[in-house]
């Protein structure tokens, strides 16, 4: 059962948060380099602190040789010289303590880089203290990979290793090895990671693709995906049953959470990837044994924002004895920005102040990520300006994760858009100036102060904090369903379409909060129009 609000302890301040997603090669360069740096974060923690938000994520900033963009990590446990120092980082907690602001990082615990003395003392032997701490096999007989597994960026999961005369496996690229979690001395250590940054004061953990962080032993063959599927690259072809996903995970984030509790106040959510996230969701949160919480791809992956979408991505959880809590995020650095994904030639600004509406009404922890709140769409990259080895490698049948990497627009009349004095390192759109913070700071009708009223909103009505969810019966396109907690209840309703429809409950109730309503009179809902009211009747 959710807690009442009036008695959530500090420990509860995550349940029902709205956290934002800083990457900090994009948020801001305070040094002049062309990427960001945590110097920079720290800079423009005030303008997070202005949305009104309970924390902020920060993706990975640890000493890293970049083929991945710091999700391939050499140290756990210093920050890489391109983002700035541990000194930095400290002056950034304390900024944000200051502010009111919690600090979540991202810890990425399947894959280390191959620069890491941990492989490189690992691939030296097979009878080394590390020979065990990665996935290494041998060769078929007739010299080909163990088996049929297939990375997610192209290619064999496997690459051949000569000092070892082994191959060593990778759900990503040949630069990320995984890591073996099944040895329990593995655990032990990426345990002490994690001790160590709690120690230094961050408020939680995101853990990155944690679904991939074991392998079935056995090393059994993937079976073909089922049919139907869109296939881009060798990885869709196949049924991920065996590369990711065993039942012994579970048993490792008991062993986190163990170690948070430790901790007071601390929080821990899961980035589950996958078709069948859902279940791996649920188990990865499962009673007061595991993560706060977890997030699927249900919404970052999909084509188009319908009211079944929305049904299925929150139908499992009713808030049930022994369940875990979700989260969910429209956009992020893996995603094109979901303003593009999904306004299907609409007018965007539309869409984004509806998505925006939405994303705060739903049941669970809600992640915004940087440029969001200003409405940005997903910016156009040309081939020779790429870096995304995603992207590269599957060129042009996916967008790949650049246009959504690209820097903060703080000031539109500034170089580069205020993100720093040097050529960034990727470039700006020319959408996006316009759309800049300084330029929609003081529009009381901007993309960015309504995100501030919407946050707001959230924060002071406990039935969208942590309430219950129900759906509502409406015709299609219009989503409607209520948040309820006590005798509180807001009915919540969406016309997702691209016409306007003449649909209201029997109780409207008072309207708290409506988007792209345009004077309409009661039950008219134009296309891209939401409201949030409050209903009268008991």
């Amino acid at each position: 059962m959710v807690p009442d609000p009036a008695t959530l302890s500090s420990a509860d301040w995550w349940r029902g948060a709205v956290i934002y997603q800083v990457y900090p090669r994009s948020f801001a360069d305070a040094n002049g380099d062309g990427v960001g740096d945590l110097a920079g974060i720290t800079e423009h923690l005030d303008h997070i602190a202005s949305l009104g938000v309970d924390g902020v994520w920060l993706s990975p900033f640890f000493t890293s040789p970049m083929k991945d963009f710091g999700y391939d990590v050499a140290d756990y446990c210093d920050v890489d010289p391109v983002f700035g120092t541990l000194a930095d980082f400290d002056r950034l907690i304390a900024r944000a303590r200051a502010l009111g602001l919690k600090i979540i990082t991202d810890l990425v615990l399947a894959h280390t880089s191959d620069q890491h003395a941990w492989f490189r003392d690992s691939r030296q032997s097979r009878t080394g203290h590390r020979a065990d701490w990665y996935v290494w096999a041998e060769a078929k007989p007739d010299g080909s990979p163990p088996n049929n597994w297939q990375s997610v960026f192209a290619g064999p999961a496997w690459t051949w290793d000569a000092r070892r005369g082994q191959y060593y496996m990778h759900n990503f690229l040949p630069e990320q090895p995984q890591l073996n979690l099944h040895n329990v001395e593995v655990q032990n250590a990426l345990l002490d990671v994690a001790r160590f940054w709690l120690d230094r004061g961050v408020d939680g953990f995101r853990f990155d693709a944690i679904n991939f962080a074991m392998h079935d032993p056995t090393l059994t063959d993937n079976p073909p995906a089922p049919p139907g599927g869109k296939s881009t690259r060798p990885f869709d072809f196949q049924a991920h049953i065996h590369n990711q996903s065993q039942p012994q995970i579970p048993a490792f984030l008991a062993r986190v959470r163990a170690l948070m509790d430790q901790y007071p106040d601390r929080f821990s959510v899961a980035e589950v990837v996958g078709a069948a996230a859902e279940p791996e969701m649920q188990a990865f949160t499962a009673d007061d044994r595991h993560l706060n919480s977890a997030y699927g791809f249900a919404y970052l992956y999909a084509d188009a924002l319908t009211p079944d979408l929305v049904r299925k991505a929150n139908a499992a959880w009713d808030g049930a004895p022994g369940q875990g809590w979700p989260s969910w995020a429209f956009s992020n650095h893996d995603a094109p920005r979901a303003v593009s994904r999904w306004s299907e030639g609409r007018d965007p600004y539309r869409f984004a102040r509806m998505a925006m509406l939405l994303l705060m009404a739903l049941r669970g922890n809600v992640f915004v990520y940087q440029g969001e709140e200003l409405g940005l769409p997903q910016a156009d990259i040309p081939f020779d300006r790429l870096v995304d080895p995603e992207a590269i490698a599957n060129w042009p049948e996916t967008l790949g994760r650049d246009g959504a990497r690209t820097p903060m627009p703080w000031c539109s009349a500034a170089p580069h858009a205020g993100f720093s004095i040097a050529e960034p390192w990727l470039p700006v759109d020319p959408r996006h100036p316009p759309l800049a913070v300084d330029r929609q700071d003081t529009d009381p009708a901007s993309m960015l102060n309504l995100t501030r009223r919407l946050i707001a909103l959230r924060k002071r009505e406990p039935a969208l904090r942590v309430g219950s969810l129900r759906f509502l019966e409406a015709p299609a396109p219009l989503l409607a369903f209520e948040r309820s907690e006590g005798t509180d209840t807001l009915t919540c309703i969406f016309n997702l379409g691209h016409e306007a429809m003449v649909w209201s409950p029997p109780d409207a109730g008072n309207v708290l909060e409506a988007v792209n309503l345009n004077g309409s009179p009661s039950g008219h809902l134009p296309p891209l129009s939401g409201l949030i009211a409050r209903r009268t009747s008991i």
